[in-house]
């Protein structure tokens, strides 16, 4: 028996399933501190479906705590960034391209020390360990108490990351370092800026999970606590305290994993409709497609691993003006209980139109019998044209996919839509979010350049898929249900010695309760 909850902007949705089984489901209103919303969450799911709190072997939660974090530029640590480049590197700075105001909230100091390789290995300069010193002096004496260290082709050779790092945590004791070879991928400033965002989040992430921990313990569960990641697999808090962007995501791929597990599709395109955006994304073999290219978080241009998700306007607090009907992109979100028609409010949401057409079931419909059919006509069929683009605009190919609507919204998904056909709405799809959280496995990657000499490949493969299921078994997969799902080789021409790139992701089922035999690995 496990727990599944996913906490969004409008609503925190918690799902109990014994094993793959929905025994209750609820969704509750998010409430600003979250955790509380939380707590709610469990204890309706005790009146749903009455059971003891010491049954229950795992908890998984997807929140936004950390994404919001960023987004209104609060709760942030004072953050240090330490580059290692020079003497190249230094016309562009850390914290070029920052918004001012998340720079001002951060206190953010970059620093440049000389340190780096060059894309064949070679040093671009040797470490200078004083300067190092002289730098964490400096960072002491500001009060800083998170640092990110970014180094020059550091995913091919972290050794001077790892040495930086050790250098800094002993000269400043308490503080966090995060480094960059172990959130970001080839791309020296989106890198960085990662490794940024994450240090400056080390702290709430502390904070944060120690309230989820809590709020569990208060709840009479005993069970290990584990957090979305944006690929769709889980971390413990251990890992969430140290890498808390890892969560930026987790709530579309929870519902993409969700979806999949709903409907048994593996490969299919997943509209998730939540209060105040649709997330459209694509599922192949039951995991997110993931973006390919940098990501923009509140400004500012990353590339750690992010579901490929487009998110509209369009959700069930969407706010509809007349005329020619438009819907959002501003919503009621969380207060559409106070301010939708259909609550006694006085403003038109989706939601109202949804009410007024038939096709939901909630509120008072006679506050809506007023509405003009023909304005709810042109607005359904508004919201059906957008949604059928944005599906079009995410496929690769002219083949036709199948099409799952999930989300608390889903009803705005018409039946048929354009270009796609039948939308599939499988049972429990209005929390298919909070199901992917919990039914979520354990994954393990491998992102690196290797050497791949003639005749070598297979072998080199071979090693880059153990090395990924070994992550995985430490992490805390059962390791007879560990697979191979993605295998990635990039030829890098440009580089000598027949370089090749090779992504390598692999998952299992995680291990739980007492079967964990004290691996709590990352």
């Amino acid at each position: 028996m496990r727990i599944g909850i996913d906490v969004g902007g409008t609503n925190t949705d918690a799902v109990l399933m014994d094993a793959r089984r929905v025994l209750a489901e609820v969704k509750t209103s998010t409430t600003p501190d979250v955790t509380s919303g939380i707590v709610t969450a469990i204890a309706e799911l005790r009146k749903a479906s009455p059971f003891d709190p010491l049954d229950v072997r795992a908890v998984m939660i997807g929140t936004t705590h950390f994404i919001n974090a960023i987004v209104e530029a609060n709760r942030l640590a004072p953050t240090a960034a330490v580059r290692l480049g020079l003497p190249a590197t230094r016309a562009l700075p850390p914290l070029v391209g920052w918004p001012e105001h998340l720079v001002a909230a951060i206190k953010g100091e970059g620093y440049l020390c000389h340190g780096g390789n060059e894309y064949d290995g070679r040093l671009i300069s040797h470490l200078d360990r004083d300067e190092i010193k002289r730098v964490a002096d400096d960072i002491a004496l500001k009060g800083i108490r998170s640092i990110a260290v970014s180094s020059v082709y550091s995913p091919a050779n972290p050794e001077l990351e790892v040495e930086v790092g050790d250098i800094l945590s002993e000269h400043i004791p308490g503080v966090a370092v995060s480094l960059s070879h172990e959130l970001g991928r080839m791309g020296l400033l989106e890198r960085e800026n990662a490794t940024i965002i994450n240090a400056c989040l080390r702290e709430l992430a502390g904070h944060i999970c120690d309230g989820l921990s809590g709020a569990l313990t208060d709840a009479g569960i005993r069970a290990p606590l584990f957090l979305s990641q944006n690929d769709g697999t889980l971390m413990d808090v251990d890992f969430a305290r140290r890498y808390p962007v890892a969560t930026f995501a987790s709530g579309p791929t929870n519902s993409m994993r969700g979806a999949a597990f709903l409907s048994g599709l593996g490969d299919c395109a997943v509209i998730d409709v939540g209060g105040t955006t649709s997330d459209i994304g694509i599922l192949q073999n039951g995991f997110p497609r993931e973006a390919t290219t940098e990501v923009s978080v509140s400004g500012i241009r990353t590339n750690f691993r992010m579901p490929d998700v487009l998110s509209i306007g369009i959700g069930g607090g969407s706010r509809v003006r007349l005329g020619e009907p438009t819907v959002g992109p501003d919503s009621v979100g969380y207060r559409i209980r106070q301010e939708g028609l259909v609550f006694g409010g006085d403003t038109l949401t989706a939601t109202d139109i949804a009410v007024a057409a038939g096709i939901a079931e909630i509120g008072d419909p006679s506050l809506v019998a007023h509405l003009d059919s023909s304005l709810v006509d042109a607005v359904l069929a508004h919201m059906s044209r957008e949604i059928a683009s944005a599906v079009d605009r995410m496929r690769t190919s002219a083949t036709p996919l199948p099409v799952v609507a999930v989300g608390g919204g889903n009803i705005l998904v018409p039946e048929m839509l354009e270009g796609s056909g039948k939308v599939h709405r499988p049972e429990h799809s209005g929390v298919a979010n909070a199901i992917g959280a919990a039914i979520a496995q354990v994954g393990g990657e491998v992102d690196r350049m290797f050497a791949v000499a003639s005749g070598t490949r297979e072998s080199v493969l071979d090693a880059a898929k153990q090395e990924a299921v070994d992550r995985a078994v430490a992490a805390g997969a059962r390791p007879q249900t560990v697979q191979i799902v993605e295998v990635e080789e990039v030829p890098l021409a440009y580089l000598p010695g027949n370089v090749t790139r090779i992504r390598v992701k692999a998952v299992g089922d995680l291990v739980f309760g007492n079967d964990m035999g004290g691996r709590r690995g990352h």
